[in-house]
């Protein structure tokens, strides 16, 4: 019994926690690596734990495990997609301030919107249209691309390559989304989740081991940042799944657009980074323009 949907304002406040929690990860990660460890282990520990989590919902579920022969090695192909992606996005955070990474990720719904109109050739609505560039422009100036002192290339030698990261990781997740559209829509979400996981898992751990990447923390601050990021990850697909049913997700998902948002606040708190007033007005307008572009797409 799934019970009754809760009142929207405890479904929003719900989100917004686990948005947060989300974005707790990633602040998690970057402590890690500035203590030394390296993405691949960080991502390999994230996935572990993530698969971990949802396979104690299936077990409590009882969901069976069986997937067709091409359903199964769908859920792989993709499960390959989001283990790029799971690497991009932690070297962005490794380079750049993590409220950015997060900022320039949080395009994949952009990405997604025009995947969708090149494959499906359907043309996205005028709302989703007007949305895109203005996240553009509202991206740009969190990024302080546009700084005062003109030094666009300068700026961009700074944070180009975590910025690039970044939105490979959003190409690369709208790329899955897609995919995970077409192929596993009719797939028990917990177990769609699970099987991508546990490939992302094996495949970084796979790839980390043969390229001699994989290192276990070298010190106590390394493992709480690994411990930390497993724990928020895992908790916020835990409650993710486990409370879905219950908060009305078609009206009120647009309150986990706020895990950016909650980002700046957490990294400047715990990590000194700061972000200066027109950046927070540029990232507020990324965030607004996504709520926008999401709820065109409904």
């Amino acid at each position: 019994m799934q019970g009754k949907p809760f009142p929207r304002w405890v479904s929003v406040a719900i989100l917004l926690v686990i948005a947060t929690t989300f974005g707790g990860n990633h602040i998690a990660a970057r402590y890690t690596f500035d203590h030394g460890l390296n993405v691949t282990t960080a991502a390999a520990a994230r996935s572990i734990g993530a698969a971990l989590f949802v396979l104690a919902l299936l077990l409590i579920s009882r969901v069976p495990f069986a997937l067709a022969g091409a359903t199964r090695w769908r859920a792989i192909a993709i499960g390959v997609l989001i283990a790029v992606q799971s690497f991009c996005i932690y070297s962005a955070v490794a380079l750049i301030p993590v409220g950015l990474a997060l900022l320039a990720f949080n395009t994949f719904p952009m990405m997604f919107s025009l995947l969708s109109w090149a494959v499906d050739k359907a043309r996205p609505a005028r709302r989703a249209l007007i949305a895109m560039p203005v996240a553009l422009l509202g991206l740009a100036l969190a990024l302080d691309v546009f700084r005062a002192s003109g030094d666009i290339a300068g700026r961009w030698a700074e944070i180009g390559a975590g910025v690039g990261w970044a939105l490979g990781a959003a190409v690369t997740f709208a790329l899955a989304m897609l995919l995970t559209s077409r192929w596993l829509k009719d797939v028990d979400g917990r177990l769609r989740t699970f099987v991508t996981m546990t490939t992302v898992a094996v495949l970084l751990l796979v790839a980390g081991g043969l390229a001699g990447n994989l290192v276990l923390p070298a010190n106590p601050a390394a493992w709480l940042g690994v411990g930390l990021l497993m724990f928020f990850y895992g908790t916020a697909f835990t409650a993710l799944f486990v409370l879905l049913p219950r908060l009305d997700a078609l009206n009120n998902s647009a309150a986990l657009n706020f895990e950016p948002i909650a980002v700046l606040f957490l990294a400047w708190l715990t990590l000194g980074q700061s972000v200066g007033p027109l950046q927070i007005v540029g990232a507020l307008i990324v965030v607004g323009a996504v709520i926008a572009l999401g709820s065109a797409k409904h």
